[in-house]
Formats: structure tokens, sequence, C-alpha cells
């Protein structure tokens, strides 16, 4: 099932879709939240009448560095041993169609198309054994990242963690198997990452093992599982996109911060 998160005529709710066709698609309304047991009430509008909003409101992104070796080798780091995390605060966070923001405080922002994990219930020390059981599902994801500023300073948090640099959606695929999906990412029509979930160093469930062992994850948190090699500079005016198989397309342009 994919649910998206949507706002119509100034109020927000949750909706699964309906439909194969881009320009057929329909919204189910949810009644209540999609974490919990939850009905569709039968009002269905069309996707294109709504604002797809993030598809869900992380109290944190916790995000895996350097999980694809060749990705790590790209920009001359080591393959880590264990996996690498680091965090991107929620305000970071931004949906499918919303805008970059370039920040001016950068200038070498790179791309980085991710598969994205949604938490679907209150854990901590998850056994590897009942990892999926506390996924609600996936969804597309854009590490963007100031590539000077991490550079330069130890700490990744104005690098990884400025407004606008988390792009996620369009939506949360619920039903699938995440081992084996084609991942890409076009600029401007053009491809630039192409790779494959099976390629990453650690798997899922590594993730949320090690991370579940420091801290309480949430219903709507966000663990990015790392990105394939390509990535590269933005310019104000480029359109990214991020494709995952499976699950679909997160598109968003790069302006100048106002």
């Amino acid at each position: 099932m994919r649910i998206a998160r949507f706002s119509i005529d100034g109020n927000v709710a949750f909706g699964a879709i309906e439909g194969d066709k881009q320009d057929e698609l329909v919204l189910d309304i949810i009644k209540g939240i999609p974490f919990a047991d939850f009905e569709l009430s039968g009002t269905k509008v069309p996707v294109g009448k709504v604002r797809l909003l993030p598809p869900v409101l992380p109290n944190k992104v916790v995000a895996f560095g350097r999980n694809y070796a060749e990705h790590a080798r790209e920009l001359g780091n080591e393959v880590p041993d264990a996996p690498f995390a680091f965090f991107k605060p929620s305000t970071s966070v931004i949906g499918p169609g919303d805008e970059i923001q370039y920040p001016s405080f950068s200038a070498e922002v790179h791309h980085e198309a991710e598969l994205a994990v949604v938490i679907g219930r209150m854990c901590r020390e998850v056994p590897r054994e009942r990892v999926k059981d506390v996924i609600f599902g996936y969804t597309c994801a854009n590490d963007i990242t100031a590539r000077d500023v991490q550079k330069r300073e130890k700490q990744w948090a104005r690098a990884k963690g400025f407004d606008t640099s988390c792009p996620l959606g369009p939506w949360v695929e619920t039903d699938l198997d995440p081992g084996d999906l084609t991942i890409q990412l076009t600029v401007n029509g053009q491809q630039r990452q192409l790779g494959r979930t099976s390629e990453m160093i650690h798997s899922i469930e590594d993730l949320i093992v090690n991370i579940s062992e420091a801290m309480t994850l949430l219903p709507g948190d966000v663990i990015l599982t790392g990105t394939p090699a390509g990535v590269g500079p933005l310019t104000v005016g480029d359109e990214v996109a991020v494709t995952i198989e499976g699950i679909g397309t997160l598109t968003n342009k790069v302006v100048k911060r106002g």
C-alpha cells in the first residue's frame, strides 16, 4: 500500500493511493493516522487536486554514511567496518515538489539519492529477527550535502542538517522487499547516480539493530541507508529527481535561499 500525506483546502490528512497511471492516481482518505490500525474512509480525491507533503514528520532522521563501497571510495574515504551514523534535524525535511534552498554558507552542494526506511512503532534494542516488525515502509530520500562545509568541519551538523536538506517522498510504500532495488538520480533529466540496494555494505537489519541499541525509535522516524556512487554538484535552477524501483519518483528544484 502507498500511503501519502497531503493538504487540501487547508486541511492535512493521510491517504492510501490507488491507481497506476500518474494522471489517474486518487487518494482514499484515511481515518486517523497510519501508524496504528486504521480504516479507509471511502472519500476519494484525485492526487492532482492536492499538495503532497513529506510523507511523515519524523522526530529524528538517522542517516548512515559510506554504506556503499564505491561511494566511499569516490570521495577518498575508507569503507567503515561498522555502521557510521549522523543526524539530520526534522527542520531539514521537505516534501515532493518543495524547493531545495541553496545555503548561503556553501559553494558546493551535492545530491545523494537514498532509500529511506520509515519506522512504524516505538522500539529500542530491536533484535535482528524483529526488524521487519518495526518497519512501516519505505520512501525516496535525497541527502543534500554542503560538501565543502563537510570537508572543513569535523561535525556534519551544518553540512548535512541545513533547512531543506532532506527531501522525502513522494509517499511511503508499505509492501516492498528492499533487498535489491534500483536507485537512480537525474539532474535536469541527465542520469547522475545508478545503483542497487543489494550493494549496501551494512543491511537494513544491521542499521536498525545498530541505532536502536543506542536510542528509542519512534513512529515516523526515518533511517537513511546510504547513497550509491555518482554524487555530484547541484546549482540554482537544477531539477533533481530520485527514483527507486517499487516506490516512485521524488522531484525537487534548487533555488537561491531568499
